[in-house]
């Protein structure tokens, strides 16, 4: 197959790429590095079957030669306010990256008659009042809060991709995605994994905000990665959640990594930030993912995997 990915430069985009690659398909990357990283597709350089374009997906979108898949990936993840690459920063271009790059990336797959998939993400179920959340949740959103140009951009990207199979009858598929690590991170990201391995580098208390108590469940790239194949691969047309069912607490997490890294500094609390929208809890129920994915489900432990990220987050500091 030849896929073009947008935000190919990103955490995920880049995986996703090695790993169609590695299956033996032709990548077609795109991106305009705004969150993506140059460095992610670097090692990617003298593949034959890698090409890149840069471009922005919230213009029309033209990629020469016939494409079998377009999985629109291309968009800022991080809800951290604090961070330069944070979509509270960036609210113009994540709600045009949602509406207007999926609305471009749906005409390229209708003009190819391609495999669509949108990458769709958690934050649809807001702070949920449904635990864990399955597909059929329709979420708990705050319409216009700090979060929101990222919430509300996704559900709609959810709606415009169902309408676009429903209408068009564009072969598509959405990937709800869950909290994911691993190599390739943005250090600068300011979500828990990137704030905390870089304050356990460097020997510091590990800033908690709150009690510590909120949840999360933390998937590995590669398995993530693993599940986003398998759906692009299957005749599934709707949401399907990707991620870990294995709940944990923040301070639980936390203590994990100052544990691997050998950090004795322990752990700070400070005041949530009022109004953020930040969930008291979020973990997915997999049950569709394991029925329609082949029996898919996350295979790499939480101590490899941090350990994992942990060194790449050592070479990117030179610690």
């Amino acid at each position: 197959m030849r896929i073009l990915i947008t935000g190919a430069a990103g955490f995920l985009g880049s995986h996703l790429s090695d790993r169609l690659l590695a299956e033996g398909h032709q990548v077609v990357g795109m991106d305009n590095f705004v969150t993506g990283k140059r460095e992610n597709l670097a090692h990617l350089s003298d593949n034959d079957n890698f090409s890149f374009i840069r471009h922005d997906v919230s213009n029309y979108i033209f990629v020469p030669g016939k494409l079998d898949a377009v999985m629109h990936f291309a968009s800022p993840a991080s809800p951290n306010a604090n961070s330069p690459i944070g979509y509270p920063n960036l609210p113009i271009q994540t709600m045009k990256a949602g509406a207007l790059g999926t609305h471009h990336s749906l005409g390229v797959a209708l003009a190819n008659q391609a495999r669509f998939m949108l990458a769709s993400t958690s934050e649809i179920y807001g702070d949920p009042l449904e635990h864990p959340q399955t597909e059929s949740y329709w979420g708990n959103v705050d319409p216009i809060g700090e979060r929101s140009v990222y919430d509300e951009a996704k559900r709609f990207a959810e709606a415009l991709t169902v309408a676009y199979h429903r209408f068009h009858n564009v072969n598509t598929c959405i990937v709800r995605i869950f909290n994911t690590y691993g190599p390739r991170m943005h250090i600068d990201d300011g979500r828990a994994v990137a704030n905390f391995i870089q304050q356990a580098l460097r020997g510091e208390p590990l800033t908690v905000y709150g009690d510590g108590l909120q949840t999360r469940s933390f998937c590995y790239v590669d398995d993530l990665i693993d599940g986003i194949y398998r759906l692009l691969m299957s005749d599934e047309h709707y949401p399907v959640n990707i991620g870990n069912p294995a709940e944990i607490t923040i301070k639980e997490f936390a203590e994990e990594i100052d544990k691997l890294v050998g950090n004795e500094a322990g752990l700070v609390f400070e005041e949530r930030q009022r109004g953020s929208g930040d969930p008291q809890r979020r973990q997915p129920d997999i049950s569709r993912a394991k029925e329609v994915l082949d029996d898919w489900g996350p295979n790499v432990s939480l101590q490899d995997g941090l350990a994992k990220t942990i060194e790449y987050f050592k070479q990117e500091l030179g610690t």
